[in-house]
């Protein structure tokens, strides 16, 4: 009896001391991941738990945890790659379903504030035409009316294949274009006096903004301007107009962010630079040539993602750490700020283009690369002149100068940072939300200058030259300068920033 009393005891003293001695290993194999030499007996702590080595290898729950994670990481970085085509899907459905287009040679005008609130910084003082079209039928053919016009044909990635009108081939004098689909051949259809480009994508957008401020021009631009397949006898487009309907282009949240993806890209085919994209996509069950139906797992990390990889976005939108204000001591930057083909020598400019086509749409050469006295630019501003993020409770001032280099005319325009559409402040009126050179009764200083207000609460007789915010929508400007002037490339004239005033 004693005997077996004593061999229990060392049977426990045995296990104490195993169980010590475990403890002690692990305690002392618990390493950081920065730390880990990934070899051997290891305990990793990681932001997904801890990974137990034994032997080199891992159980299946850790392999599950690492797929999970790899896959969540992924899909945030698919977000920022995919903005641009998301966007415009979003933009091509939403305009469709709002203004009831039925052919590809359809044009959708927006003039009043609820159509335009419609566009992701859309501008507010020239009339918007657009037109979605798709080349897998074959291309397409556009005889151009002569006048001041500035536009141009897009591919689904939001860059430019031409421009139209003052800052394209025609130079303002009108000309005949052809448009190509991606697995067409552009040589067939060379003659001389056309004008033949051929589009990365299927689908396309055309895009135009009447500058000649004459109503009688924007008439006969309509019934000059003419579309359709080659080959077909062209006709003059339909203008939708005069809808005021309210809608949005803003691209979804969630999974329905996804489903848009997986939509278009089953439309398009795939570039080369594309590929590894693509290979990230299919573990998430987004396959081209495959219908969209994700699991359950598939399902809550793609919604994860989409909110991360927005929220990436929006802080390099924000704060974008690849360029400096363009105004040095400033906090102005100028918004598109990368190629217009969105790759360089190095680099696909992921975090650039994310940047602009987050909180806006469109790309052209005159957006882009703008001279003396031709194209545009758009400058922005997130933070006041103390750096501080712009407030819908707070009340700014904004000085502008008199001498705006200008060939055409300026504006300034508020959007809500949450849609990145003109903000929702209650107003009817185009002036409730933009306001420039041309706007009728604007209040200027005796020097030529003008204070604009923007915030809470107007200053007691500055109504005229004020845009009000409201609750917690968080905004933002984009200040237009049309046909800018030397003295813009220059930087000898200069934005002051907002001013807090109350």
């Amino acid at each position: 009896m004693q005997y077996d009393i004593t061999i229990t005891r060392l049977c426990i003293a045995l296990a104490l001391i195993i169980s010590v001695a475990s403890q002690s290993v692990a305690q002392q194999h618990s390493v950081d991941l920065a730390d880990a030499t990934l070899k051997g007996d290891q305990l990793i702590e990681t932001p997904i738990g801890t990974i137990e080595l034994v032997d080199n290898y891992f159980d299946d729950d850790a392999s599950q945890r690492l797929f999970d994670e790899m896959d969540y990481q992924r899909a945030c970085q698919l977000y920022l790659w995919s903005t641009p085509l998301v966007s415009i899907t979003a933009w091509r459905n939403a305009q469709g379903e709002a203004f009831g287009v039925t052919k590809d040679t359809d044009f959708v005008v927006l003039r009043s504030l609820k159509e335009k609130r419609g566009i992701v910084t859309g501008n507010l003082t020239t009339p918007y035409i657009f037109n979605f079209s798709n080349l897998q039928d074959g291309p397409i053919q556009i005889d151009y009316p002569a006048g001041q016009t500035a536009g141009g044909v897009l591919d689904f990635w939001m860059r430019s294949v031409f421009d139209l009108g003052l800052t394209g081939p025609d130079q303002g004098k009108g000309a005949t274009y052809i448009v190509v689909g991606p697995e067409d051949d552009p040589a067939k259809y060379g003659k001389e006096g056309i004008n033949v480009f051929q589009s990365p994508t299927n689908n396309i957008l055309v895009g135009i903004r009447i500058i000649d401020p004459n109503p009688a021009y924007y008439e006969t631009y309509k019934s000059q301007y003419k579309m359709g397949k080659v080959g077909e006898t062209l006709r003059p487009s339909r203008f939708i107009e005069d809808k005021n309907v309210e809608w949005s282009a803003t691209a979804p949240r969630g999974m329905d962010y996804w489903k848009l993806l997986a939509g278009v890209l089953s439309q398009e085919p795939v570039r080369t630079i594309d590929k590894p994209w693509m290979a990230m996509l299919e573990p998430l069950g987004i396959v081209k040539g495959k219908d969209f139906s994700p699991d359950e797992r598939q399902r809550r990390i793609l919604s994860k993602s989409a909110a991360m990889g927005e929220l990436m976005t929006r802080n390099i939108q924000v704060n974008p750490r690849y360029t400096q204000p363009y105004w040095p001591g400033t906090q102005w930057y100028k918004s598109f700020d990368f190629e217009v083909a969105e790759e360089n020598e190095t680099i696909q400019q992921i975090d650039q283009r994310a940047t602009w086509f987050y909180e806006a749409v469109g790309a052209s050469e005159g957006m882009v690369n703008p001279s003396p006295g031709k194209g545009q630019v758009y400058m922005t501003t997130k933070r006041d002149a103390n750096g501080d993020m712009l407030r819908a409770d707070k009340t700014y001032k904004l000085h502008v100068p008199a001498e705006v280099p200008v060939g055409q005319f300026w504006s300034v325009t508020l959007y809500s940072e949450n849609t990145r559409r003109p903000y929702d402040n209650g107003g009817t009126e185009l002036s409730d939300v933009s306001l420039g050179s041309r706007t009728e009764g604007l209040k200027k200083n005796s020097d030529g200058s003008a204070d604009l207000y923007i915030g809470a609460d107007a200053p007691e007789g500055m109504e005229s030259n004020y845009l009000k915010t409201v609750g917690d929508d968080g905004w933002f400007v984009y200040f237009r300068l049309y046909a800018p002037l030397q003295p813009f490339f220059d930087k000898s004239f200069k934005l002051p920033d907002f001013e807090v005033v109350e």
